[in-house]
């Protein structure tokens, strides 16, 4: 019988890493992978840090689910389990800050239709993480490919969609079973052709760009109003959707923007200033080496892909050395998927970015392509505090490769969350879910 990954786990209040208290964690429970029995030492392994130079032929120590040591030497505990890498490659766990799984239809969940609220262009009250199906077996095929921690965004059809939750990437049978700690939500916004073609194309508002920036505006008016009611009043009336918007404004949430043409970034920045709030990131973004000084000057970063472009026409004038130039304007950026084959091949989808910088002048190197995607997006999420680099203190989210991570035939050998084997390639790859069996031609034995 085919092991089932759906795997109830108990209170995530119990199994907290010791170095942890309940006073850090904001929700009842969080994202856990289980409790490390015992410090474990990968040893002999080429150490990409994300926050350092490669080290060849280092030792990361981890233990009680955080990382203890990074180094060419390092104290191994002497109760510890040593895995020797035999020169294969070590990374932190990857990161995608823009993910649908959970809640789109995809081959392996063809009747998910969670993506978007088509009721209205704004929906700012509602929450994707009300909406995320834990078994959706997306989850696994990403950690197969290393993916640790991602943040599910409602889709694109409205101006503003509602929240985005991030999530660690462990089996659970409920969503707050995976949330990541102490993680700010975001508000998905967008522009250009999707809420045109969903909303004008039914006769509605907006029609034109013109009447997306119009939508916008009054938008934003309607929470900067409540938000100065409520502060003269704190008993008024709470309204879900306002009071998701006026949390931007009170800067406790961060907006992340769908948009890929520059001018109309441009015009996002100017309606933020109008109404005082913060961007966080442009999603897609095909456009954004236009304006990299603006986005510069405005500390907004960028979360895109390596080579995607001409599939609508406000993605026709986009660059495959797009990420180089961001990078190399200082712009903070992050690849990301927005697909849930992508979301498995986030490591050579870094490898394609930095070959087409290097095409384009860039002299970057690994140390640059494994920010992308892992130091980069977790600066974008809120969430760099606790993952995205391998130092001491940070979780031990942790991907042990078959070789070169750049390779595309290189594999995740094992993957760790809070120091929690959730991939071995010594197990069997013929896993499933209750929910595959029988389907894709999947037997039960």
């Amino acid at each position: 019988m085919k092991k089932l990954l759906v795997t109830t786990l108990l209170s995530a209040v119990a199994l907290l890493p010791s170095c942890a208290s309940a006073k850090e964690v904001r929700q009842e429970q969080t994202a856990v992978a289980g409790e490390q029995a015992r410090p474990i030492a990968i040893t002999h392994a080429n150490i990409l840090t994300a926050s350092s130079p490669l080290i060849e032929d280092g030792t990361v120590v981890f233990a009680n689910g955080r990382i203890v040591s990074v180094g060419k030497t390092v104290k191994v505990p002497g109760n510890a389990e040593i895995i020797d890498a035999e020169g294969r490659w070590v990374t932190p766990g990857l990161i995608d800050p823009h993910s649908h799984l959970g809640v789109y239809p995809t081959p392996l969940l063809p009747s998910n239709m969670d993506l978007n609220e088509k009721t209205g262009n704004n929906t700012a009250g509602i929450s994707a993480e009300d909406a995320v199906w834990p078994q959706d077996p997306g989850f696994e095929k990403a950690r197969r490919g290393g993916v640790t921690t991602l943040t599910i965004l409602p889709g694109s059809t409205n101006l503003i969609a509602g929240k985005g939750v991030t999530l660690k990437n462990v089996e659970a049978a409920t969503v707050k079973e995976m949330k990541f700690p102490n993680a700010p939500y975001f508000l998905k916004m967008a522009c250009g052709e999707n809420p045109i073609k969903i909303y004008g194309g039914a006769g509605k508002k907006p029609f034109t760009r013109m009447g997306v920036m119009s939508e916008f505006r009054k938008a934003w008016a309607k929470a900067r109003e409540y938000k100065e009611k409520h502060e003269a009043d704190p008993s008024a009336p709470v309204d879900l959707q306002l009071e998701t918007m006026a949390k931007v404004l009170d800067g406790e949430i961060i907006p992340v923007v769908h948009c890929y043409r520059a001018d109309e970034m441009a015009h996002l920045i100017d309606i933020s200033h109008e109404y005082g709030f913060k961007i966080g990131a442009f999603h897609h973004a095909t456009e954004a080496y236009k304006i990299a000084p603006l986005l510069k000057a405005e500390d907004i970063g960028v979360a895109t892909w390596a080579r995607r472009w001409g599939f609508k026409m406000e993605a026709y004038d986009a660059s495959d050395a797009t990420p180089g130039f961001l990078e190399d304007a200082g712009v903070k950026m992050a690849l990301h998927s927005d697909n849930s084959i992508l979301i498995q091949h986030m490591n050579t989808e870094a490898a394609l970015a930095l070959a087409s910088a290097r095409r384009a002048g860039y002299d970057f190197g690994y140390e640059t392509a494994i920010k992308w995607i892992t130091a980069d997006p977790a600066e974008l999420m809120g969430i760099a505090d606790q993952t995205g680099t391998l130092e001491p203190g940070k979780m031990a989210d942790i991907v042990l490769w078959s070789g070169d991570p750049f390779d595309v035939y290189s594999v995740a050998d094992k993957v760790f969350i809070d120091g929690v084997s959730v991939v071995d390639d010594a197990e069997t790859d013929e896993e499933s879910s209750d929910f595959l069996a029988g389907q894709y031609g999947e037997e039960v034995q």
